[in-house]
């Protein structure tokens, strides 16, 4: 992270919530507690102990009456746009979205949109390989200075681990630590990093453990910040998919692999192909180890709003889907949740973010920054609700033997 840069101070526990977001300039200065669909959309948020208007910090503030119509008719995605458009606000947004979800409201509002996503991913490969550079264009390429001002100065984009931590810094590298631990790291073993990120991961264990590594990413802007990051130090970072590592020069050349919250992106139609892919990779006694966020169920694809603006042709595995695709390919060492935790980092990630706001508005507009506030705050509520989990799980190709002694 740039040094010149002001610093955002410490997270806060994730019970406390930002402060309130400004409306836009053009939003109606008025409340509008009644119009077409308000007493249906009343009724629904009194079943998540959510009130209109009310003085919590948790109840929705409407400025514009078209909201309830839009957002009974169009469900989560209009909901979010709606916000983006400053048709309502909300203090703590985190917590509303906790409520709603612990009370599955977006179970019960779903629109004609969501059910056509169900039903193009059943039929499309939506993660193919000739789509696999489209979530590197469209998320991880906006822009390297809004990922060094939100994250920390590891720039880790994955959940922390706060059970020792009181900072996001702690937290982070404390994850690191855990993942290097739980593969069993040691000088001189050479690590395959599917989804690297800005390379903070091998670095860590190139510096800290001695091993050696290769880092794939689909983002442009994250290999070439990795590759300045890890210069001077055993680390290759390859502009590539995981399914172009299919061939006999990688074969059985890994001691270990890890691959940090990419497998959401991989996508239930080619599980089979990623792990296999992994499989070929390594030796026969190493180890793999997958962090990814968990889905209470099946299903192919994500919430439509996050579809749409943050992750295209994203999907958050099952257990049941994880364990099918492994069957036969790995044995399932350790099965590690500490969902709970992304919370908290996702809660830091927005600290930092809002208080790099003025460094930052230069480049984006006032629609990104609602836009921006409301994925990281209402991912923050889904996994206050433990609507999504974070899990971590080590593998091996043929079973440890002697057993696999937990670390955490």
């Amino acid at each position: 992270m740039d040094a010149s840069r002001p610093r955002a101070p410490h997270p806060s526990p994730p019970h406390r919530s930002p402060a309130p977001a400004e409306r836009p300039a053009e939003a109606p200065v008025g409340e509008h507690r009644s119009g077409p669909g308000a007493e249906a959309v009343q009724a629904l948020l009194r079943e998540a102990g959510v009130r209109l208007g009310g003085d919590r910090p948790w109840d929705l503030r409407v400025y514009d009456p078209r909201f309830y119509r839009r957002a009974l008719a169009g469900g989560s995605l209009a909901f979010g746009e709606s916000y983006m458009d400053g048709w309502w606000d909300c203090e703590a947004l985190d917590e509303c979205v906790a409520r709603l979800m612990s009370a599955q409201l977006d179970q019960a509002v779903r629109s004609w949109g969501m059910l056509w996503r169900v039903a193009r991913a059943k039929l499309m490969n939506l993660q193919r390989q000739a789509r696999a550079h489209e979530v590197g264009e469209h998320h991880y390429d906006r822009g390297n200075d809004l990922f060094e001002a939100m994250l920390d100065e590891r720039m880790i984009y994955s959940c922390g681990y706060w059970h020792r931590a009181d900072t996001l810094e702690e937290a982070q590298e404390a994850k690191l630590d855990l993942v290097c631990r739980k593969l069993g790291i040691e000088a001189g073993d050479r690590v395959l990093d599917i989804g690297c990120g800005w390379g903070g991961f091998l670095k860590y264990a190139t510096e800290e453990y001695g091993a050696e590594g290769v880092g794939l990413t689909v983002s442009q802007e994250q290999a070439r910040l990795a590759r300045e990051r890890c210069a001077g130090l055993p680390v290759a970072i390859r502009l590539q998919d995981y399914r172009e590592l299919d061939g006999e020069s990688f074969r059985d050349s890994f001691d270990h692999a890890a691959s940090l919250g990419m497998i959401e992106h991989v996508g239930p139609k080619n599980y089979a192909t990623y792990f296999d892919t992994v499989r070929r990779c390594l030796n026969e006694g190493g180890l793999f180890l997958v962090e990814t966020v968990g889905a209470k169920r099946s299903t192919a694809t994500t919430d439509p709003w996050t579809e749409k603006y943050i992750f295209p042709n994203g999907s958050s595995p099952s257990a049941k889907q994880l364990t099918t695709a492994l069957e036969e390919r790995f044995v399932i060492e350790d099965w590690h949740n500490f969902g709970p935790d992304y919370d908290r980092t996702l809660m830091a990630w927005h600290e930092r973010f809002a208080a790099h706001w003025d460094a930052l508005s230069g480049r984006y507009d006032e629609r990104f920054r609602r836009m921006w506030r409301y994925y990281l705050l209402s991912s923050a509520g889904s996994f206050r609700a433990r609507h999504n989990q974070n899990w971590q799980l080590v593998l091996s190709p043929l079973g440890t033997r002697g057993g696999y002694r937990s670390v955490r």
